[in-house]
């Protein structure tokens, strides 16, 4: 299904520039764009993806991982096809490196969207799996169609978008889970293809102070990669300059995939190392991802340091908050908990 996009500008000679994300991409006729979901047709701009659905399951939060909104909630969880981003690592790469004319999509409306999420007795709707950015038409009726439903929306995002398309989707969002995957120009670059990666620092910080949506920091610590104590401590300083020292910092462990199958996974003790440097950063809320039994998958009071949940993969083990606050030392916890 076709749907012509939103942000685009049209030039002459029938050429197209589209506005989502900060790649620009500058169309002639019946070119696609960079993600591949993007197509100018007679000098019009058209999504190739609206509403073509190639993976949906039902997930907890933590899946995201999403820690301090509503710990144990389910959200129904789609994507589509198609990304802005070629990482060679990409676990998610079937579909994300994927181009629209194959098959494997089922198309589902927005409005099957609400009543597949209260059938499942969700909380909300994240749009997952590949980059939410680029299903900007389809997301924005969906986000709006989840609030006046009462059920809450998230993007699990890579950060790669234009301030334009975050203002129309911003007020429907409640939860941006974003990638900040290294502190480089060389080291994004490598991982993304990007080697200007502002755009993604300053949609996060617009996603926090202008909309007010809850933020949560992924970096996932790739081998040779973006490891050095230089580039992770620049993020976990970043973070809590410009976010807030309990704004939560998920380091996660890479899995060799795809073309980086050949490398080792992270150690686990570069993670810790990697946590005490977010500690000594400033930072009240780190968590070690991809490490089953972990103490870094747990969460402690910023005041007492009390255990306050207890986790294992994505299972809720211990919730000993009280209406949102340390039942130890009643230290408001930031987020939202019921």
């Amino acid at each position: 299904m076709l749907k012509e996009a939103i942000l685009y500008d049209k030039l002459p000679n029938l050429r197209v520039r589209c506005n989502t994300c900060p790649r620009h991409c500058q169309l002639g006729e019946g070119k696609q764009g960079y993600c591949f979901t993007r197509q100018n047709q007679q000098g019009k701009l058209y999504s190739l993806i609206y509403g073509q659905v190639a993976s949906i399951s039902v997930n907890p939060i933590e899946k995201k991982p999403v820690f301090h909104f509503y710990p144990g909630s389910r959200w129904l969880s789609l994507g589509s096809l198609g990304c802005n981003f070629r990482c060679p690592g990409c676990q998610n790469w079937e579909i994300s490196h994927a181009k629209p004319e194959g098959e494997g999509t089922t198309y589902i409306s927005p409005e099957e969207c609400i009543t597949l999420a209260k059938r499942y007795n969700c909380l909300g709707i994240s749009w997952t799996f590949n980059e939410p950015t680029i299903w900007l038409e389809y997301t924005l009726e969906g986000a709006k169609l989840a609030k006046e439903h009462g059920l809450y929306t998230n993007y699990v995002t890579n950060g790669y978008i234009t301030p334009e398309a975050l203002d129309l989707i911003g007020p429907y969002l409640d939860v941006f889970r974003v990638d900040i995957k290294a502190f480089s120009s060389a080291s994004y670059g490598s991982i993304a293809h990007v080697a200007d990666f502002t755009p993604i620092l300053e949609a996060t910080k617009r996603a926090q102070k202008t909309w007010g949506m809850w933020v949560e920091v992924v970096t996932n610590v790739i081998p040779g990669y973006n490891d050095c104590e230089e580039e992770l401590r620049g993020i976990g300083s970043w973070i809590h300059c410009e976010l807030g020292a309990h704004t939560p910092w998920h380091i996660t462990r890479f899995y060799p995939h795809l073309k980086l199958s050949h490398l080792e996974p992270t150690p686990i003790t570069l993670l810790e190392k990697a946590r005490e440097w977010a500690f000594q950063e400033g930072l009240s809320y780190v968590y070690l991802g991809n490490v089953p039994g972990n103490p870094g998958e747990d969460t402690y009071c910023h005041r007492c340091q009390r255990l306050l949940i207890k986790r294992h993969i994505f299972n809720i083990l211990e919730h000993n908050l009280k209406r949102g606050c340390c039942p130890y030392c009643q230290a408001p916890i930031p987020g939202r908990f019921s």
